[in-house]
């Protein structure tokens, strides 16, 4: 899972493909390492942070977190990206790992 509780909430780590035609979470998906992420498209462009707004409002409402609640943690400028869902983290994870296991996985 790419998920990981701190102590002010639960990190998700992202790969991001901007300019995507379309605003959507394809799915689960791992890196060449095995390491799991969450794949997603923005339509924005990555340019003075239009993605990374794009970003942040999708998981907003696909999570159904607040906006307010979530912020890039790592990753500004790539399409790696950490984001911090901030709250308390057992409850957000376990919110959050629901969510995860209803997408479809995907291994490129």
């Amino acid at each position: 899972m790419p998920l990981r509780a701190v102590p002010n909430g639960v990190l998700l780590r992202l790969r991001v493909t901007p300019r995507g035609g379309a605003d959507r979470v394809d799915g689960l998906g791992a890196d060449a390492g095995g390491g799991a992420h969450l794949r997603l498209r923005v339509s924005a462009i990555a340019e003075k942070g239009k993605a990374n707004e794009a970003v942040l409002k999708l998981l907003a409402r696909s999570t159904g977190l607040p906006r307010s609640s979530l912020s890039i943690a790592t990753g500004e400028t790539g399409r790696s990206k950490t984001v911090l869902a901030a709250g308390e983290p057992g409850g957000l994870l376990a919110r959050l790992e629901a969510w995860l296991k209803s997408l479809p996985e995907r291994h490129d």
